[in-house]
């Protein structure tokens, strides 16, 4: 499975019902696991991004409609990005040599 690393920011209306945030969050997870993917870890932050979640999904497809259902539902805004473990990464690198 890939590994992808969201970062969120609510939207207003999120913000407004800031309450049902972990009802959503536990809406998501059973989302994405009917999807095939699954939640590695996720955390609520300060900063640039509100939310910073870590999961799986089995290709770019699913993680891309994954985002689009979650932006749907306009609590939240998502900017995906696919992670490469650090096995990955020196992989990655040596191959370059």
């Amino acid at each position: 499975m890939t590994t992808f690393i969201a970062l969120g920011n609510w939207t207003e209306q999120g913000a407004r019902t800031i309450a049902e945030s972990p009802r959503r969050l536990d809406a998501a997870k059973k989302q994405l696991e009917e999807m095939g993917g699954r939640f590695v870890s996720f955390w609520m932050t300060m900063g640039g991004h509100d939310l910073v979640l870590v999961y799986e999904a089995p290709d770019n497809a699913v993680a891309a409609r994954f985002s689009l259902i979650l932006g749907r539902l306009g609590a939240v805004r998502i900017a995906t990005l696919t992670a490469f473990s650090e096995p990955s990464y020196r992989q990655i690198v040596t191959s370059l040599e």
